[in-house]
């Protein structure tokens, strides 16, 4: 593996501890996929409470770029889940932090932060999946949380709270 620039390692390593030392309510945990690449996270995305997405927790993949956090981490879901933008297959999200709105002032937890907040904000008109944005932009809000509530009890394993 070709050497990796000091300054985002630092950085890195600071996020890493600051996330030990305070939890963030989003997260079950937040931490390098294995010791030898501080450039590859784990975490355990809740879902939020009073949601279709309550009880259920996500595991998401973060692949830091060497230029963090000039330039954003690449975060898929690994767990199914139905969301308007999350493709259902690959797990991308769709969402503009993780693209042209993202600022270096952004840590990796509280962008695990806005990325629940997308759980209960979905975006129809800008879908990875077809079918949950159709049954939002129908107004079959009572569909859509059916099948949110499926892939939580299908595929979501469940919150230790």
């Amino acid at each position: 593996m070709a050497s990796r620039s000091a300054a985002p390692n630092k950085r890195l390593i600071q996020e890493l501890n600051k996330s030990r030392q305070e939890q963030n309510p989003a997260l079950t945990y937040l931490a390098p996929f294995d010791d030898s690449d501080l450039h590859h996270w784990r975490a355990g995305l809740k879902g939020t409470a009073d949601s279709p997405y309550e009880g259920g927790v996500w595991e998401i993949d973060i692949m830091i770029p060497d230029n963090y956090p000039i330039v954003p981490p690449t975060i898929k879901f690994i767990t199914k889940i139905c969301h308007p933008n999350i493709d259902a297959k690959t797990g991308e999200i769709c969402l503009d932090l993780l693209k042209s709105e993202w600022s270096a002032a952004y840590t990796i937890s509280s962008t695990m932060t806005v990325i629940q907040t997308l759980l209960t904000s979905p975006e129809p008109n800008s879908p990875l999946n077809v079918d949950a944005a159709a049954l939002l932009r129908a107004g079959d809000t009572m569909g859509y949380e059916s099948l949110v509530r499926y892939y939580v009890w299908r595929y979501a394993r469940k919150a230790d709270d």
